[in-house]
């Protein structure tokens, strides 16, 4: 099987923390849309498309009619697993009862939003479109047409004390999606916030992580990736494909794509792009590419990587490979065993780049 990934990099108005292609002048929708089925279109596979994730940018800005005609075009021509996973982001003000209906009438099972806070100083910082009521009433509104909602949260913001995230969460909680991703600001260059934000305070960093891993356990979410949340059973499938090394194409402007060993990448430059000129990039992944993604990517799960599978997938015992490396950091606390289980213990989660350093 393979999964799908489609990129939307139109936006209102780009974030001050962003460095994500995206951007773009809407009034280009109708001509990247046509250069998008093209792509889709023209792209060969037997496998059956387990999930599906319309992501940007934000998908929301553009006319749903849009969005229908993808849908379309993946369904005509390729085959869908019967409970494939097909997801799309949205943001808070971009959304309406018509977009929402055809959303699901397009066969869209889940909605992923990007609301990152409920305070409205913290969102004007952010440089977001909306505010907190827009957001918790668009949120509202989708769980009209959809069971299945994550929302992005962000900690570690400018000005934002530790009760402030609580409040945040508290309102989040209440609001009952099915699944959260909390990640901490990371400050890019080519941002407004690099020139004007010189680093994040670890301690205050750590501090609100733990807090959103207590309270969101206490709340019925399930931490089944470093920085993702879930109630039993609504674990985003999709991002599982990228963590657990499976195949996926990327489709649109800047996407990239994992399939059978080989890394694609499409253009970033629009013009290029709308002109029919896609894959840009090609690498091959050797076994050793291989074996360091496969553990690397495993670990960021809280069930770790299974040792047996390793041995079955590469035809080598993983200690034989790593088995330095592994055993450093099982005595230094930051990996634990258990049967043919690897994985990272809580601190080992706080470290866990200096694990994935060590083993590249």
């Amino acid at each position: 099987m393979i999964s799908f990934y489609i990129h939307i990099p139109f936006c209102k108005r780009k974030c001050a923390y962003c460095d994500f292609l995206s951007g773009f002048d809407v009034k280009d929708t109708q001509k990247y849309v046509d250069a998008l089925l093209n792509e889709i279109s023209s792209f060969k596979t037997d496998k059956k498309i387990k999930s599906i994730f319309i992501g940007g940018g934000t998908p929301s800005v553009i006319d749903s009619r849009y969005t229908a005609e993808i849908m379309r075009c993946v369904k005509d021509n390729f085959t869908l697993v019967s409970d494939c996973e097909i997801s799309i982001e949205t943001n808070p003000g971009t959304l309406d009862e018509e977009k929402l209906s055809a959303y699901k009438n397009a066969g869209i099972n889940r909605l992923s939003m990007g609301i990152q806070s409920f305070d409205d100083a913290l969102l004007k910082t952010l440089g977001r479109i909306h505010d907190s009521r827009t957001a918790r009433d668009n949120f509202a509104l989708a769980k009209k047409y959809f069971d299945n909602i994550n929302m992005d949260l962000m900690f570690a913001l400018p000005n934002q004390s530790l009760d402030n995230w609580r409040n945040t969460l508290k309102t989040a909680v209440l609001l009952e999606p099915t699944h959260i991703s909390a990640y901490s600001l990371i400050i890019e260059e080519n941002t407004p916030f690099y020139d004007k934000y010189t680093s994040i305070d670890e301690n205050i960093d750590r501090e609100m992580y733990y807090y959103a891993k207590k309270f969101l356990s206490e709340n019925g979410y399930i931490q089944y990736e470093i920085s993702n949340f879930a109630k039993q059973g609504y674990e985003c499938r999709h991002n599982l494909v990228y963590w657990q090394g499976g195949d996926y194409k990327g489709f649109g402007l800047g996407a990239a794509s994992l399939i059978n060993n080989f890394r694609l990448k499409n253009t970033d430059d629009m013009r290029k792009y709308l002109n029919g000129i896609y894959v840009v990039e090609s690498l091959g992944l050797d076994m050793d590419d291989q074996m360091k993604e496969f553990v690397i990517l495993g670990l960021r799960c809280t069930d770790g990587i299974d040792t047996d599978l390793f041995k079955a997938r590469f035809n080598a015992d993983i200690y034989d490979i790593f088995g330095e490396t592994l055993d450093k950091h099982i005595h230094s606390g930051l990996l634990k065993k258990h049967n043919n289980m690897l994985k990272l213990t809580e601190k080992g989660i706080d470290l866990s780049n200096m694990v994935f350093v060590d083993i590249i």
